[in-house]
């Protein structure tokens, strides 16, 4: 990804600068209390790991894109990474996953009890964190803020409940708009659409101006998710994850839904009966599944999927007003690209 070169050192250069915030300032390091000490040494497991930093680079640039500073939107973008990690640690409880960036999830890291409640001390955190604000950016654009972060976590949460729902309840009766609605709830806003409006609320974008962000989010957010599903089935050691492990979770993502739309009726009914299984008897005919997949050419489907909502949310994000940095402006489009094209 030659193209991106210049982008991507951009973001790692911020999220060495929101790293640094996060561990040297916001998080503990040590305590007295040997349970307590244990407690901030798994808060700062996540943290510690890396990752993309995607989110907390939309909010710098749509801060610089509506004429604002990085210093401005520092604070912020570091409490996005905080939410990101909060929620992760409990997403990867509910989901039953094993792996997060490479490693155990820290649900099988620690036991999983110890595990919920470090997010619900990152969460608390993230809230202390946000409060700092006011001697940066004050009091009204402070409360703006958090009332967005509130949004975002309401918006999420609402859609992780619609996806596990769909799990526990055995329910394939979906259809793709059904994905788009539990995709815009739970990825478009806490990936794209809060940390853009985060980034305009820093820099004191007008409401209108705010709300005009909402559609570009909700198309390049469903993009997003669509190509990190695809990426679940492809991308190998890069992704962070377990391989297939949406299959292992029994995730209804657009490939499955689709399959079920184009395969034959003994194919759908076999592959209800696979979903019904535990995790570990299902994958022993995770094979069975994939070549399912390949023989319908689902994950190019998705692909052509998420390049059309890519092209809908480029040509919304065109019709913004931007009154800042033209180089930021520009910066969002190639976000928004590499979140379709990445390949991890």
């Amino acid at each position: 990804m030659v193209e991106y070169s210049q982008m991507l050192e951009e973001m790692k250069g911020v999220k060495s600068r929101v790293d640094r915030l996060l561990l040297e300032d916001i998080l503990p390091k040590t305590h007295m209390i040997a349970e307590v000490e244990l407690l901030y040494k798994m808060m700062r497991d996540y943290p510690e790991r890396g990752g993309k930093g995607m989110r907390p680079f939309i909010c710098v640039t749509s801060c610089r894109a509506f004429g604002g500073s990085e210093d401005e939107a520092l604070l912020t973008a570091s409490c996005l990474e905080l939410f990101q990690n909060w929620i992760l640690i409990h997403d990867d409880i509910e989901d039953g996953s094993e792996l997060r960036r490479g490693a155990p999830a820290l649900h099988k890291k620690y036991d999983w009890t110890l595990a919920l409640n470090t997010g619900d001390a990152l969460h608390g955190r993230m809230w202390q964190a946000l409060l700092r604000n006011r001697e940066i950016l004050g009091v009204e654009r402070t409360l703006d803020i958090m009332d967005e972060f509130a949004r975002m976590i309401n918006e999420t949460t609402e859609g992780q409940q619609m996806e596990l729902s769909w799990v526990v309840g055995k329910n394939w009766r979906l259809s793709e708009e059904d994905y788009y609605r539990m995709c815009t709830k739970k990825t478009s806003w806490y990936t794209v659409i809060s940390p853009m409006r985060l980034g305009g609320i820093a820099a004191g974008a007008d409401p209108q101006t705010l709300r005009s962000l909402i559609d570009a989010g909700t198309t390049l957010g469903v993009a997003f998710q669509i190509h990190d599903d695809v990426l679940n089935l492809s991308a190998g050691a890069k992704y962070g994850k377990q391989y297939a492990d949406d299959l292992l979770e029994g995730k209804r993502t657009l490939i499955l839904i689709r399959l079920l739309q184009v395969g034959t009726s003994e194919e759908k009914q076999r592959m209800v009966e696979l979903f019904a299984m535990p995790r570990e008897e299902r994958k022993a005919h995770l094979d069975e599944i994939l070549e399912m997949i390949e023989r319908y050419k689902v994950l190019g489907f998705a692909n052509e999927r998420a390049a059309n909502l890519l092209g809908q949310a480029l040509s919304t994000l065109r019709t913004v007003r931007w009154p800042g940095d033209r180089e930021a402006v520009s910066r969002l489009e190639e976000i928004a690209r590499y979140s379709v094209e990445r390949d991890w």
